[in-house]
């Protein structure tokens, strides 16, 4: 049995019929063909899938498109603003901090979670904000670079 559901995505309204089983990262691939948002282990492990979910990061993969019902969702595809990329886009670029970029879009926005809600985050704080976020290529210290530069410009 389907039901209708409503979300903002990206500051616009959707209505999706899924059925209950449905992910939040399904609906957002498959039936808004958003496809910034990877799939990579299905088991809120690795974060490739993460979004934020009224603000807070979340791995879509473990969501219930049901759970989204009413709620702000933000993805990758959402950062950028008039053809500019997002600051902390521009910052993954400029410090070169991926190579196969799978894993970027849920860095990027587990950093935007970490840069909305903390204003000076200890080392401590960072590594805890990105931990559920593995970048399987290593580049760990460049991720760790770009926080920490977007915190000292």
């Amino acid at each position: 049995m389907s039901r209708t559901i409503q979300m903002t995505v990206n500051g616009v309204q959707q209505e999706v019929t899924i059925k209950p089983r449905v992910t939040l990262l399904e609906v957002l691939r498959d039936h808004l063909h958003l496809t910034g948002t990877k799939l990579g282990c299905d088991q809120e492990v690795c974060g490739a899938c993460t979004v934020l979910l009224d603000d807070l990061p979340v791995s879509s993969c473990s969501v219930l498109g049901l759970d989204a019902d009413g709620c702000q969702v933000q993805t990758i595809e959402g950062l950028a603003s008039n053809g500019d990329l997002h600051p902390i886009q521009q910052a993954f670029i400029d410090k070169g901090a991926f190579q196969c970029a799978f894993c970027t879009p849920g860095m990027i926005m587990a950093v935007k979670a970490l840069q909305d809600q903390l204003s000076d985050p200890s080392e401590e704080r960072i590594r805890h904000f990105l931990a559920g976020n593995i970048c399987r290529c290593g580049c760990h210290m460049e991720i760790l670079e770009v926080v920490r530069s977007l915190y000292s410009a």
